[in-house]
């Protein structure tokens, strides 16, 4: 199985560019494919004429969603186009990202603007073009602007998709390059290389100081897949108009329910892209009330937990041993994880904590050379590192009031030799939390095996996690989202209608 870029207009003169590497065709040929006719997955982009009711724009992308096919625009979006009604959040969004385009002259009152794939070549318009193809996924839109007397600011007055043919000439290479983008092609007449069995987008950070996976690693990711006939590539924040054009999506940032990760997450699993991890994952692992709550309610051996607010905590004196460890719920990578000593302590601990968060967890203090972390990829454990705590230290992470940290050692552990207890405790309460990729840290006392937490987008980093396994650990990894891919698509091949639940509500359009 491999995946494609289809490209349909209704004339091919309607196409006036070099289309070397992309497939074209015509909207007749696309209504006409015989049932079955296509072995692979694909990503359509309908350049049709019009998307009117009825019209021939409206019947492919109708179509297209009834073979399984990732269509832009969708039937909702044209509906919403058709109706000229936008949502007034959308809208909202949009006008705040008007500038005061001072190099407009007084005397203009109206601006028509014509955005290719969320691309447009004023650099005062770039933000609101990008979020506009955000909002809509519209490849070729026409957005009018009006200027408001009173204010004198720029409001959108309307917006309508733009006919392929009223493409400037002018503007042939904007146009280009925002395709290119889009297509993730570089029309290049090189030898023809053969179709990728998928198309993964990673999303990463950068800028970010403690990624879940550094760029060595990702690119280690890249050259795995590329052995697996497997295109992998390193996306970013900015990238969102993007995202529809792969088939999965593994997120490797720091994630949390109010961060663009989660937008990510939340797209992707609205386009029933398979995605690492998925928005409930996300949600139940980044904060570690939900966590304690649902392993102390599974039976999971886990340290005395206590949750604790500003009416409560005074009365918690005389429940508490010291030293107890005490978190706020959202924290990463150690950051809002204290230690007290006493209830003085304590309380000084808590007041700057509760100005973040209502609720903060207090915690039963226990001290072990090492955490154990299992890496658990749907259901079953893939990977065991122990990570020591950082010398005269009593947690793997260190961070400096100056913004700086220090890491402890991480030795990796074949999984044969990973004690058994451990292995189980790990994956059981894995699996209380969904069927993604985690990482669960746990601490083995002589008092038994007791979990920590569990991270949603766990460390790998080449040389350390993946030591005991190597590659293997990438090709696990790489398989399980191809396996996903390949059962949506054989599953949307032996029942279209299943990726079409938008066109239940159609009649009501």
């Amino acid at each position: 199985m491999s995946s494609e870029h289809v490209i349909v207009v209704e004339k091919l003169a309607d196409f006036r560019w070099d289309e070397a590497g992309l497939k074209v065709i015509t909207a007749d040929q696309f209504v006409a494919e015989e049932p079955g006719a296509r072995g692979q997955l694909r990503k359509v982009t309908n350049l049709c004429r019009t998307y009117g009711y009825l019209s021939m724009g409206y019947y492919c992308s109708l179509l297209a969603e009834a073979r399984g096919d990732r269509v832009t625009p969708s039937v909702d979006t044209i509906l919403s186009l058709q109706r000229k009604r936008m949502q007034p959040a959308a809208l909202a969004q949009l006008n705040r990202l008007i500038g005061p385009l001072k190099a407009i002259p007084r005397s203009v009152n109206t601006l028509t603007l014509h955005v290719f794939f969320g691309a447009i070549e004023d650099p005062d318009l770039v933000a609101l073009a990008r979020k506009s193809f955000e909002l809509f996924r519209c490849p070729l839109l026409e957005m009018t602007l009006e200027r408001q007397e009173q204010s004198m600011c720029w409001q959108i007055g309307g917006m309508q998709a733009l006919d392929l043919r009223d493409v400037d000439t002018s503007r042939d290479e904007v146009f280009v390059q925002a395709l290119r983008q889009y297509t993730r092609r570089s029309w290049r007449p090189l030898i023809a290389m053969p179709s990728p069995r998928m198309d993964l987008a990673v999303l990463h950070d950068p800028t970010d100081p403690l990624p879940p996976s550094n760029l060595k690693t990702l690119k280690k990711l890249v050259d795995v897949g590329q052995d697996m006939g497997i295109a992998v590539e390193l996306i970013e924040k900015k990238d969102f108009s993007r995202l529809t054009q792969f088939d999965a999506l593994f997120i490797r940032e720091t994630t949390a329910g109010t961060h663009h990760t989660f937008q990510f997450a939340k797209k992707a699993e609205a386009e029933g892209m398979p995605v690492i991890d998925d928005p409930g994952s996300i949600l139940r692992c980044t904060n570690k009330a939900f966590l304690a709550e649902l392993l102390r309610e599974n039976a999971i051996a886990t340290p005395m937990t206590h949750m604790a607010s500003r009416r409560t905590i005074g009365d918690m004196h005389n429940r508490l041993n010291y030293p107890l460890v005490v978190k706020v719920p959202d924290g990463a990578f150690s950051r809002s994880v204290k230690k007290a000593d006493s209830f003085e302590h304590l309380h000084d601990i808590a007041k700057d904590m509760l100005r973040e968060s209502e609720i903060i967890l207090l915690q039963e203090f226990m001290y072990t050379d090492f955490d154990w972390r299992i890496g658990v990829l749907s259901g079953q454990a893939v990977f065991a590192a122990k990570y020591f705590m950082c010398d005269g230290h009593w947690q793997i992470l260190q961070h400096a009031d100056n913004g700086k940290y220090t890491e402890g050692r991480v030795q990796a552990v074949p999984l044969d030799q990973v004690p058994p207890e451990v292995l189980d405790a790990a994956v059981n309460s894995a699996r209380l939390v969904g069927n993604s990729f985690y990482g669960v840290d746990l601490k083995s006392t002589a008092s038994g095996v007791y979990v920590i937490e569990i991270n949603d987008n766990p460390n790998l980093d080449v040389g350390v996690e993946d030591a005991a396994l190597g590659d293997a650990l990438y090709v696990m990894l790489l398989s399980h989202f191809l396996k996903q891919v390949e059962r949506r698509f054989h599953s949307s091949a032996a029942h279209p209608a299943a990726q079409g639940a938008p066109l239940l509500s159609l009649a009501a359009g």
